[in-house]
């Protein structure tokens, strides 16, 4: 089992301890990142973990899990990694695979990093928390606070999809609609509860992102210890690629691995900040005024882990790409029709990407590349009858 050794801050490099909770580095307020012991991950191989419990805490070594505890589950993770043949074909690529998140308990990744941020909520002997979310984090936090036997209150844009929405009143808990973005949905949060409330804000606490990490150690064991060439990733938050990432420095610390992927980011045409800083070569991002994308997830008008996201892109060679609402729905039925996968707007984003990364030369015909399908498409069937 691992436990936290320290926190440290990713702007200015301080570290803190693990207790008691802490969600941003109180000087310069920005996401902290959770540190281990890494000894006994450079012991394993990929080979090591077979066999284990087949959820993300099948990776305790670099996850907040004491001795003698027992995980906040309710069986996330482990998700397949499934061949696109059809798609590969029409695109002229060889090597095309998609992590199906939406097999998660609530049918997103979003389950990652609720249960073991919630985890940690519980282990700290906190019992109220928090969240704005835009529709599947409210969702999924519902379900493990619920499991968790912690209360929770909700705020999300009055925009957000109805299925998300029921979802929470029939958990039970308190949400608040609120007119306009995430943004709006956040600041309701901060201007009406206080302490003891705890804000489990996107990268605003430091273990959501430690669930989320846990797909980039699904692929180097899926991969038999090799990872693929290019991670195609659906970005709002960011907390997933920014994740990935964490997941392979730490592979590469100990030893593990010797090369990651480049990390290619996806935003809708609508809501593009870290687009626009990429393309512009900036260290961080401008806040989008009026976000528009029929991608509730995608709707992130200023991500407080943009600096980290872009470090993130650059230091594997990747890139970042936006992608239009049309070909976002075309995507959709596209992947449904040839592949038998009903995803969300999030998720066919990074099929809507392909053909122009295709284009850019940004990926070769002979390149191993994962999509992530971030969520099931259950969950936006009002949004695209909406939509046509």
């Amino acid at each position: 089992m691992a436990e936290v050794l320290n926190l440290e801050c990713s702007e200015c490099g301080d570290r803190l301890p693990a207790e008691p909770w802490i969600g941003l580095c109180p000087d310069c307020q920005r996401p902290l990142l959770a540190r281990y012991d890494l000894t006994p991950l450079s012991q394993l191989s990929a080979k090591s973990f077979a066999g284990r419990l087949r959820s993300l805490w099948r990776y305790h070594e670099v996850l907040p899990l004491h001795e003698g505890d027992e995980p906040l589950s309710l069986g996330e993770g482990w998700t397949p990694l499934l061949s696109l043949p059809t798609l590969g074909r029409e695109l002229g690529l060889s090597h095309l695979y998609g992590k199906n998140e939406g097999a998660n308990p609530t049918g997103s990744f979003k389950d990652r990093g609720m249960a073991v941020a919630l985890h940690q909520v519980r282990a700290h002997g906190i019992s109220q928390v928090s969240l704005p979310s835009a529709g599947n984090a409210a969702g999924s936090a519902s379900a493990y606070a619920r499991r968790g036997n912690l209360t929770l209150r909700l705020a999300m844009p009055d925009t957000t999809p109805l299925a998300n929405r029921f979802e929470c009143d029939y958990f039970g808990f308190d949400t608040e609609l609120v007119p306009g973005s995430l943004r709006e949905a956040g600041v309701w949060l901060k201007e009406n509860l206080g302490a003891p409330w705890v804000d489990l804000s996107t990268m605003k606490e430091p273990y959501r992102l430690e669930g989320k990490k846990t797909m980039g150690y699904e692929l180097y064991e899926q991969g038999c210890g090799q990872l693929p060439d290019v991670i195609v990733y659906p970005a709002g938050g960011g907390t997933g690629l920014i994740g990935m990432g964490k997941a392979f420095d730490e592979l590469e610390e100990a030893g593990l691995i010797q090369q990651r992927p480049r990390m290619i980011a996806v935003q809708a045409e609508g809501c593009a900040p870290i687009v626009d800083a990429w393309e512009t070569g900036k260290e961080q991002a401008t806040g989008i005024e009026d976000p528009q994308t029929m991608a509730a997830g995608l709707r992130v008008p200023a991500p407080i882990g943009d600096r980290l996201m872009l470090r993130t892109i650059r230091e594997s060679r990747g890139c970042a790409v936006s992608v239009s609402d049309a070909s976002i729905l075309e995507a959709a039925g596209h992947v449904a029709r040839s592949e038998g996968l009903f995803v969300s707007p999030e998720a066919a984003a990074t099929v809507a990407a392909l053909p122009l990364l295709r284009e850019r030369q940004d990926v070769s015909p002979d390149d191993k590349i994962v999509v992530f399908l971030t969520a099931s498409g259950l969950k936006n069937v009002d949004d695209y009858r909406s939509q046509g």
